[in-house]
């Protein structure tokens, strides 16, 4: 019989075979004794060195091998300008590596039977709708966490900022227009795991916090670890959030207003640990679902989701790159290849990464925005422990960040404020199908814009003529430009907000009448 030729076979298996030649020659035995606790107490001489080079406040590090925790410790401080020293123990938001917690709950449903991989979405949330009726219609459960879905990266992620739902982001999917084919592209969404969510949620009968806390956590002793606003608050060991203003830490108070919006997006990016805590997950994926002699999880489901799905064209990292389901493979040159993922909130950096092919395992939690040490010390620790080159990988990442640092503060004309219309040619009531009702008002100098359900004020300074420069308070002091295009008579008939618009959802219709448009 003649066999045709399956070039998703081939793929798979010239990525399985790369993989295996790529870092073959990697594991040479493991250090023991004395060598091993010099090669750990060099790399937290560097490591401290590293963060305060980099300015972040604290940080917490564990180092896994196989079953073992071999390193877990804590450095600088939970808050800048502070005494209170992070240790193992302190709590931080783990920010987006939260997303392999609910691709293995997605797991074990299809292990129970409950889903399958290769179901419709719709099948099991008929209200479920892509911006295309044949995306919609073709829209499978392992695509909600492979990254290729078509919509530009990120885009509605604003809507957790002024109070929108869980059920509302989702609802609001229908409305992004894609920016590439289905399954052509990679592009980094958190909303289409809110529909996994919503997948675990309706087919076990219990919420994601639930099947979190019931299947996940408590299975593997993750006492410390949580999934809410309050949890995080309360902590009595907990670290404050930094946010990173051209490479110098600023801090976000734990009564910050939109402190909230990480556990909007639970699922994609809401939980709390430490890196005691974080250090078991990490023992049970380099056990491929393995705990205490339980197997949580068959090390089919474990390798399903740690086994490239969609190719990353942009360079996240070094070398070849692919997205799994919540993981990223990379195949770099001279090292091992590395399953992993970062998490970063308003005010952290974190970093999961395994290495199989050595049997270890890495948890690194920093307590400030947009850095690269945690990349930097996974590679650096990765050099001690075979012995190769050591690279000043701080030092090359942080020179490259400070380089690509730019001023965002937009460019003014002399006169801009002569230039406007008066107020009352734009101020009224708007409507967006993704936004709801906002409603524009004069505040003298500048517009005042009220929108969502925590009926969040945003403020709109005049820049020139129908354009404005956006600002959120105890967020951003300048969020891109705000135009308005007017009608015969010169009276705003819509808003085009530049910082909502991924995936054209940024425009605003004038309100008529009194009423509000209906969905």
């Amino acid at each position: 019989m003649r066999k045709t030729f399956n070039s998703g076979a081939f793929f798979c298996m010239l990525v399985i075979l790369g993989i295996a030649l790529f870092s073959v020659d990697f594991y040479a035995g493991m250090p023991e004794g004395e060598t091993l606790a010099g090669m750990l107490d060099d790399f937290e001489k560097y490591a401290q060195k590293s963060m305060e080079e980099w300015g972040i406040p604290g940080m917490a590090i564990a180092i896994v091998r196989g079953d073992e925790l071999i390193y877990a410790g804590g450095f600088g401080v939970k808050k800048l300008g502070g005494d209170d020293r992070v240790d193992e123990y302190t709590i931080f938001q783990i920010g987006s590596t939260s997303k392999a917690f609910t691709a293995a709950l997605v797991a074990m449903m299809a292990e129970e039977k409950r889903l399958d991989w290769s179901d419709r979405v719709i099948d099991h949330l008929p209200g479920f709708r892509m911006y295309d009726p044949w995306v919609t219609r073709e829209f499978r459960v392992f695509d909600v966490m492979a990254q290729h879905s078509g919509m530009p990266g990120y885009a509605g992620d604003l809507q957790s900022f002024f109070g929108f739902d869980r059920s509302h982001i989702i609802d609001s999917i229908r409305y992004i227009e894609p920016a590439s084919s289905f399954r052509s592209e990679f592009a980094y969404m958190n909303n289409l795991f809110l529909v996994a969510g919503a997948l675990i949620e309706k087919v076990s009968g219990k919420t994601w916090e639930e099947n979190l806390q019931e299947r996940i956590l408590n299975s593997l002793g993750m006492d410390s670890t949580s999934y809410t606003r309050e949890a995080f608050v309360d902590s009595e060991n907990v670290s404050f959030l930094h946010k990173n203003c051209q490479g110098a830490p600023e801090i976000l108070p734990m009564d910050w207003p939109f402190l909230e919006w990480v556990y909007t997006y639970g699922p994609a990016g809401g939980i709390n640990s430490n890196a005691v805590d974080m250090a078991k997950w990490v023992r049970f994926q380099l056990k491929k679902g393995l705990w205490n002699g339980k197997q949580l999880l068959s090390r089919e489901s474990m390798e399903y989701m740690h086994f490239p799905k969609t190719v990353i064209k942009d360079k996240v990292a070094p070398g070849r790159n692919y997205y799994c389901t919540a993981w990223v493979l990379t195949e770099d040159k001279g090292y091992p290849a590395f399953i992993w993922h970062t998490g970063g909130t308003s005010g952290i950096k974190s970093l999961i990464q395994l290495v199989p092919d050595l049997d270890l395992g890495f948890v690194f939690l920093t307590n400030m925005t947009d850095n690269k040490l945690p990349e930097a010390l996974a590679k650096r620790f990765i050099d001690i422990y075979t012995g190769g080159p050591l690279r000043e990988w701080s030092a090359e990442m942080l020179q490259s960040y400070r380089s690509g640092l730019q001023s965002r503060d937009i460019e003014r004309e002399d006169g801009y404020l002569e230039s406007c219309l008066p107020f009352d040619a734009y101020t009224g009531d708007y409507y967006s199908n993704v936004y709801g009702k906002a409603v524009l008002r004069d505040e003298g100098d500048k517009m005042s814009l009220t929108l969502g359900p925590a009926e969040i004020k945003l403020f709109i300074h005049p820049f020139k003529r129908d354009t404005f420069v956006l600002s959120i308070p105890d967020f951003e002091d300048e969020s891109g430009f705000v135009q308005f295009g007017l009608n015969s008579e010169g009276i705003a008939r819509q808003m085009y907000i530049e910082a909502f618009d991924d995936g054209n959802i940024g425009t605003f219709e004038k309100i008529q009448d009194t009423k509000d448009p209906e969905k």
